[in-house]
């Protein structure tokens, strides 16, 4: 039996037929051109499914389900109630999606479906409960609690970007301020080295970008902090506060086995991760108990699609 998973994203649709293990066994992917009315990004999902069907020499009665996991919100029906990056609202994904194909469509957050992901068969798939932390333009979330993912009662519960980590802190696009994705994220490192370059144009982080601010990057950044510079090593160790920080709350909240950082910024890895390892036990209230494990994801960019997937297995 084979089910099929979409990634939903505001550059690309991608789509894969995904085993029982949870590996891709065909994948395919088309551009979004998020601006068109949603029928016809629909009709390409479906065009896409056919196709890694054909690849895979499999028929419609070999699939058991669709998933889908769309930068957004959706509700028990199906519908996504709102969707930012590709200026949906009240769109009733699932009955469209359903015209071209009549099997259960199951549609969750996309960094819900990459937690699910890793928890299904990636690096937390031996634990019982796991926070999976995505470090890319924002900060996402998924949570899964007794081997099952939490949103919470009304659909909130992983939204772990908008927590508060700065009162009347920097604006955030949910129209907050201090939001933790405004500090933790590949956005925010850029911002704090552009603030922090301007009393410091001499910096590693300028030489590396020829002097153009706007080509700086987390990993022009990271770099620049590898080497030792003084600016980048500040806007660093800025980061992995915000981020320890974010950490030790869900820490204190949930207390899951495992926390894993997944998204661009993740990419550091070890250098990102042994530091926060540092800085966490000046944070926990427990420091002398045990606290969850810290890991770097394993699946990279087909989580999305592998984790979309197995909605459906469950």
């Amino acid at each position: 039996m084979y089910y099929i998973g979409i990634d939903l994203g505001g550059t690309n649709i991608a789509v894969g037929l995904v085993n029982e293990e949870g590996r891709i066994i065909a994948k395919t992917e088309t551009p979004t051109l998020a601006s068109r009315p949603y029928p016809e990004l629909v009709r390409d999902m479906a065009l896409c499914i056919c196709k890694v069907m054909d690849e895979a020499g499999a028929t419609e009665a070999d699939v058991q389900s669709v998933g889908i996991g769309i930068p957004g919100i959706a509700d028990k029906d199906g519908v996504v109630i709102f969707c930012t990056n590709l200026g949906w609202r009240n769109v009733p994904l699932r009955a469209e999606l359903q015209q071209y194909l009549n099997k259960p469509v199951y549609i969750d957050n996309d960094a819900t479906v990459a937690g699910w992901a890793e928890f299904k068969a990636g690096v937390s798939r031996n634990t019982n409960s796991s926070v999976f932390l995505t470090l890319g333009t924002g900060l996402g979330s998924g949570i899964v609690i007794n081997g099952r993912i939490w949103a919470g009662a009304h659909g909130a519960g992983g939204e772990l970007g908008h927590l508060i980590v700065d009162v009347d802190g920097v604006p955030c696009t949910c129209g907050k301020r201090g939001c933790s994705e405004r500090y933790c994220s590949a956005t925010a490192i850029i911002r704090m080295a552009r603030e922090a370059c301007v009393d410091a144009p001499g910096c590693a982080i300028m030489r590396a970008v020829n002097g153009d601010p706007d080509k700086i990057n987390a990993k022009v950044v990271f770099d620049a902090a590898k080497e030792g510079d003084t600016v980048a090593m500040q806007v660093f160790n800025r980061y992995v506060k915000y981020l320890t920080i974010v950490i030790n709350n869900v820490i204190s909240s949930l207390d899951p086995d495992m926390i894993i950082l997944g998204g661009g910024v993740s990419r550091a890895g070890d250098f990102l991760l042994d530091a926060v390892k540092a800085a966490l036990p000046e944070y926990l209230f427990y420091p002398s108990l045990g606290y969850p494990e810290l890991r770097i994801a394993s699946l990279g960019n087909e989580a999305g699609i592998i984790g979309a997937a197995l909605l459906g297995k469950e």
